[in-house]
């Protein structure tokens, strides 16, 4: 027996809402990705100057694409105001209430914006702006400022040059030696009688009292001699060029070490004076950026736009952490920052205030955050006076799925009047399907846990990327557009017989990752290579799908859209390939046809001891053919809803076993992909893209022609596969037969489910290996079966397996 203690969905209605970008807000959007690119482009030029801080230099790029992705995501959440503001005026007049759901709530933006301009301000504070600006405010690389050189002149700079290393006499020099010697156990006397002489002689007759100029070498007595306080040398008067004829009172320094001094004056001040212009220069750079920030068009904080065109805090409940918020003017110009507490309630209380106002029904619309909504029930509870049924939006998916149930358990509990009605947010920009995927895996199963299949809970498969196969496709379209490989599809908005239209998107693609940098170590060629881009990208982010999606968002739309799409388009053909060679797990698969009919009885194939209940072979006739008046209906409705050329009948090129087999081709949602119908099996899973479907196949101009071999093929597949009647699997091939057997076990699984994966694994093909849950429906009687795909060629080695087992325990 298995409890489950999650509440049951049922009655709950999900649905995705895909909000397009306004014009207003697509141009914004635009302006702000070329902003942060340039900006990328500033930093490293600004940090080649500190190259010595590679700490720094990586913290800077760690806190810049930190802050390059939550502004977005705020960008993101601006862009659905109107939508919110939209439907929940419209749940209002249908007589319901308004929870949205959000994760930020730009406190921490505001509180700064209050402390720097003051509590009253001329509109509400922008998220975005006030996180640039902390950002380069407080991460621009800035040189550090040189400090103020001192005054000092040449005689003063040689002065301390001078006390530095003074001057030094032979003879001082000796008894310093010889003072250091005497120190020693093994000083000998010899030494030490000298030295007793040269202590003893008096200071007018040492060595000292006569020199030899340094200029024209002849002795002379010391006081007739100058000497330069700097490099020491002696010389005469009359040696120095011009000649000295005034008495030196004082410290006097030769002509090389004065322009020796003053040339290193002149370099002290150049290097100072580079260091300051380059310090200024970068100071002015800095202030240049934040007053571009402070002038671009960027929107208000969410929250306090959603409270502001709701009616304000009079007719909306707050239920988040902050402790403040900015409160429109009495009279409409400006708004001013008041605590969200008043004198009759506490901080403390404020949250639960303000909840029981909703659940009172004195306030309609509730807005709640994580931080503020840590267990507080919103539900249509039964015992509150306020019954209407809840609209759930998310304008901000959290980070975890698992957040996001509880998110959703805010307004979905126990002994509720009505079920909620959950509407998930999501821009149409390819980025912000990031923040989808991160819950998509935990919705989807949480519809297979309460409603027994993933067909259950939104329609989310579609934002589920971060997996194998959107690793795959990721790496696909990194080899595609750095030209390694050429892309498995035709890029969105581009056409196979332009290749020059593939080959501008490739060049834009690039640009467009090395703006982002995903691209790395980009060159720009010149000559004949004018034009082209030339990096690399990291082994690492070959296949980080999530690093994609978050350096996607600070694309413009545009281009961002269209690489969105070609990653999509690559993972759907992926799928298909996958789903097609029986490699792709997608749960409870059902079995379509045109009719389906249950042959005979069902046959009891097992019946467990303990329980009693019984394991049932359930055996079906499918026609999964497509006649040629439903062929011929569906391309008449195409062409009047599309102009494609290229949709048609089509037949093969080459004949297969004697014959020539015939397509029904539609343009498919993806882009450069076509949609298949055959005569035999219907709508075929795996698309084709344009250049295949020519390469195998040729359009056909006659209706006669294509009516004749489509009937013809769709007679012949009733009776044999398309292998023809000496197919050596006989009966069991099914490839290209339009009636089919299918065989499915259903009743009592689990106590068996060993025998029959070990019966499987015996086969000799693959695909008959594989156990997959299926679900088939009569179309006449609507008599629905969930059990075990058993292939034709192994029931017969399931049901001894099964029998050898039932004997086992009949023992």
């Amino acid at each position: 027996m298995y409890v489950c203690r999650t509440l049951s969905y049922k009655g709950a209605e999900f649905e995705v809402v895909e909000v397009p970008l306004e014009a207003k807000m697509t141009d914004m959007y635009g302006k702000a990705a070329e902003f942060w690119a340039e900006l990328r482009v500033e930093l490293i030029s600004a940090s080649t100057f500190l190259a010595d801080e590679k700490p720094t230099s990586s913290q800077v790029w760690r806190l810049y694409w930190a802050s390059h992705q939550r502004f977005f995501r705020h960008i993101c959440m601006s862009a659905k105001v109107p939508a919110v503001v939209r439907l929940s005026k419209q749940a209002l007049g249908d007589n319901k209430c308004v929870v949205v759901g959000l994760q930020s709530t730009g406190e921490a933006r505001t509180e700064e914006a209050v402390t720097k301009y003051g509590v009253e301000l001329d509109d509400f504070i922008s998220g975005p702006r006030e996180l640039l600006l902390k950002f380069v405010e407080e991460n621009y690389p800035l040189p550090d400022k040189p400090e103020p050189l001192p005054e000092e002149s040449v005689k003063e700079l040689q002065r301390k040059r001078h006390s530095a290393t003074p001057d030094v006499s032979f003879a001082g020099r000796v008894r310093k030696v010889a003072k250091r010697g005497a120190e020693s156990e093994e000083e000998s006397e010899e030494e030490t009688e000298w030295q007793s002489e040269t202590d003893t002689e008096p200071e007018t007759e040492s060595d000292d009292e006569f020199q030899i100029c340094n200029t024209c070498n002849l002795e002379a007595e010391r006081k007739k001699l100058l000497q330069c306080s700097c490099c020491s040398q002696l010389v005469h008067p009359a040696c120095v060029v011009p000649p000295v004829v005034e008495v030196i009172i004082g410290d006097w320094s030769c002509y090389s070490c004065n322009e020796k001094t003053e040339e290193y004056l002149r370099a002290r001040k150049t290097y100072y004076e580079e260091l300051l212009k380059r310090y200024e220069s970068a100071l002015e750079r800095k202030l240049k950026i934040l007053e571009i920030i402070r002038a671009l068009d960027l929107p208000n904080n969410p929250l306090d736009d959603i409270i502001d065109q709701l009616g304000g805090p009079d007719n909306v409940a707050e239920i988040t952490g902050r402790k403040g918020m900015l409160v429109r003017a009495p009279g409409g110009k400006g708004v001013t920052y008041q605590a969200r507490n008043t004198k009759e309630v506490t901080m403390e209380m404020v949250n639960m205030h303000e909840k029981q106002l909703f659940m009172d029904g004195k306030k309609l619309v509730a807005i709640i955050s994580e931080a503020g909504s840590a267990g507080v029930s919103l539900q249509a509870d039964r015992r509150a006076i306020n019954q209407k049924r809840r609209v759930h939006l998310t304008l901000e998916l959290p980070w975890s799925a698992d957040r996001a149930i509880q998110q959703f358990g805010r307004t979905h509990r126990s002994n509720q009047a009505s079920a909620p009605e959950y509407r998930l947010l999501f821009t149409n920009l390819g980025g912000e399907r990031r923040f989808a995927s991160i819950v998509a895996k935990r919705l989807e199963s949480l519809g297979a846990l309460t409603q027994g299949d993933r067909r259950a809970g939104p329609s989310l498969s579609a934002y589920n990327y971060d997996s194998a196969y959107g690793k795959k496709a990721l790496m696909m379209l990194y080899r595609g557009i750095m030209e390694q490989e050429p892309l498995p599809i035709v890029p969105p908005g581009c056409s196979p017989e332009k290749p020059e239209t593939v080959q501008e998107f490739i060049l834009k693609g690039k640009a467009a990752l090395v703006s982002v940098g995903i691209i790395r170590d980009s060159v720009y060629g010149n000559g004949k290579e004018s034009g082209k881009i030339s990096g690399r990208i990291v082994d690492s982010d070959m296949h980080d799908v999530g690093r994609f999606l978050n350096r996607l968002l600070g694309l413009p739309p545009d281009i961002q859209n269209r690489l969105f799409e070609l990653f999509t388009g690559i993972l759907d053909l992926i799928l298909q390939n996958a789903r097609v060679e029986g490699h792709l797990d997608s749960g409870i698969v059902d079995i379509k046809a045109n009719t389906i009919e249950l042959q005979g009885s069902p046959k009891t194939v097992h019946v467990d001891s303990m329980s009693g209940a019984s394991t049932v072979l359930f055996t079906f006739t499918l026609d999964r053919g497509m006649k040629w008046e439903s062929a011929s209906t569906l391309l008449e409705e195409k062409q009047k809803d599309e102009s494609g050329s290229n949709n048609g009948f089509y037949e093969s090129r080459r004949e297969w076993m004697g014959k020539r087999h015939f397509i029904l081709a539609f343009e498919s949602t993806v882009s450069g992909m076509y949609k298949i119908y055959r005569p035999t099996l219907g709508e075929s899973i795996r698309e084709m893209t344009l250049a295949e479907l020519k390469d195998k196949y040729r359009k056909l101009s006659s209706m006669e022609r294509a009516r004749d071999g489509w009937e013809g093929e769709y007679d012949v597949s009733s009776k044999q596969c398309m292998h023809g009647p000496k197919c050596k699997l006989g009966n069991f091939c099914t490839t290209g037969r339009r009636l089919q057997e299918v065989n499915v076990l259903g009743g009592l699984i689990l106590p068996v489910w060993g025998t029959i994966e070990k019966a499987l694994s015996k086969q000799v093909r693959q695909s008959h290996k594989r156990t997959r849950v299926v679900r088939i429906e009569t179309t006449s009687d609507s008599q629905r079966i969930v059990g075990l795909l058993i292939p034709n060629a192994a029931v017969e080695s399931v049901l001894q397996d099964l029998a050898w087992v039932q004997d086992i325990e009949d023992e």
